[in-house]
C-alpha cells in the first residue's frame, strides 16, 4: 500500500488527509517513482484553497517536485531504468498527478536525472525555483549581463533561485522584503541591493539605485494593485513579468500613466511542456548545480507524511526563506 496525501474539500491546511491506497501502477508514458523527499511550493497552496490558475477538481492530490528512485516503467518508456536516481519536475497538471505520496506516477516527460552527489533534499528542492528563474528571465525575458532585475517576494525559494540566475549571467538583482530584517540573508543570497518595501519608498529606492533610469526587468510573483508602483520602477522599454499570484487581487494594466513596457504573463508551463525549452533549461540549471553557483537554500525539512498540514502551515506563514522541504518516511 502507498499513503497518499488527498483532500476532499478546499480550504485551510488541516483539510488535508493521509489515505493508504494500492500501489500505483504507471500506464502509457509514465514512470512510477518511490519518492524520497517533496519540494512544496505556493502553487499547492494555492491548488489546495482553490485560488490557483487552474480549477481544483475534487476529490484532489497535490504535488508538483520530489526526488526519489524509478520503481517501475510504462509501456514505452525506454529513457530510464529501475533503480535510477532522478528528480520530478512540474510538466503536469495536479488534476491528473501529484507527488505527495511513498510513490507517485508522473508523466516521463517530468523526470530529470538526479546527480549522485546532489542529496534528496536538494534534489526536491532545485528544480522548480531554478527553471521558473532561469524561463522567466532568461530564456523569454532575454536578461543580459549589466540589467538591473527587480526581483519581488525575493525570500521564496523562486525569489532566492532569481536572484542565483540573474548573477549567473551578470545582472544586477535588486531584491524586495516587506522589512529590514531579512536583507542579511538576501545580501548573502546574491541580491546587490535590498528595498524594504514596508519601511522605504519602492520606486525612489529603485530610481537611486539605477541612476533614475529604473530597472530593466522586473521579476513579480505578488501581482495586484502594487504592479503600479512596478511599473514605475521599470525603465523605458523595460519587461515586468508576472510569474505569480500571491496578492489573490485583480492584476489592472497602469494604463493611467500610458508607461513605455512591456508587461506580461510567465507561466512554467510553457518551458515544461516544451521538450527543446526544457532541454536548454536542464542544462542552463545543471550546468551552475555541478560548477556550484547554484545551491537551492531549504528553509526547514518535515519529516513524515503526517507532518503535511505543519508544513502547509509554515509555508503559508511568510517567514521562511527558501524551500520547504517534506520527507514521507520521516528519513534523509
Amino acid at each position: 500500500m502507498t499513503r497518499t496525501v488527498r483532500f476532499s474539500e478546499l480550504g485551510e491546511p488541516d483539510v488535508l488527509q493521509l489515505a493508504d491506497e494500492p500501489d500505483p501502477v504507471p500506464g502509457p508514458g509514465e514512470v512510477a517513482v518511490d519518492v524520497a523527499a517533496i519540494g512544496l511550493n505556493r502553487a499547492e497552496s494555492m491548488f489546495r484553497r482553490g485560488t490557483y490558475i487552474e480549477e481544483t477538481r475534487l476529490p484532489a492530490r497535490l504535488g508538483y517536485e520530489c526526488s526519489g528512485t524509478v520503481a517501475a516503467l510504462g509501456e514505452g518508456v525506454t529513457q530510464w531504468s529501475v533503480g535510477d536516481r532522478v528528480s520530478v519536475v512540474p510538466a503536469f497538471s495536479m488534476n491528473d498527478y501529484g507527488v505527495y505520496a511513498d510513490r507517485a506516477v508522473v508523466p516521463a516527460r517530468a523526470v530529470v536525472p538526479l546527480p549522485d552527489a546532489t542529496s534528496w533534499v536538494d534534489g526536491a528542492a532545485v528544480w522548480m525555483p531554478f527553471l521558473v528563474a532561469y524561463g522567466g528571465l532568461v530564456e523569454t525575458g532575454g536578461l543580459r549581463a549589466g540589467d538591473h532585475v527587480l526581483v519581488t517576494a525575493a525570500t521564496s525559494s523562486v525569489g532566492l533561485a532569481s536572484l542565483a540566475v540573474a548573477r549567473r549571467v551578470g545582472a544586477v538583482p535588486i531584491a524586495t522584503s516587506r522589512s529590514s530584517s531579512k536583507a542579511a540573508a538576501l545580501e548573502q543570497a546574491g541580491a546587490a541591493h535590498v528595498v524594504a518595501t514596508g519601511e522605504e519608498d519602492l520606486v525612489e529606492r529603485v530610481l537611486e539605485i539605477t541612476d533614475g533610469r529604473g530597472c530593466e526587468h522586473v521579476f513579480d510573483a505578488v501581482a495586484g494593485p502594487g504592479v503600479a508602483d512596478l511599473a514605475r520602477a521599470t525603465a523605458p522599454g523595460g519587461i515586468l513579468t508576472i510569474h505569480g499570484l500571491l496578492s489573490g487581487q485583480p492584476t489592472p494594466f497602469p494604463a493611467e500613466t500610458l508607461p513605455d513596457l512591456w508587461m506580461r504573463a510567465y507561466t512554467l508551463f510553457a518551458m515544461t511542456h516544451d521538450a527543446q525549452r526544457l532541454r536548454r533549461a536542464g542544462a542552463f540549471v545543471g550546468a551552475g548545480l555541478r560548477d556550484g553557483a547554484f545551491t537551492p537554500q531549504v528553509d526547514r525539512v518535515f519529516e513524515g507524511l503526517d507532518q503535511v498540514v505543519d508544513a502547509h502551515r509554515h509555508l503559508e506563514s511568510n517567514t521562511q526563506v527558501g524551500k520547504i522541504v517534506l520527507l514521507p518516511g520521516g528519513a534523509r
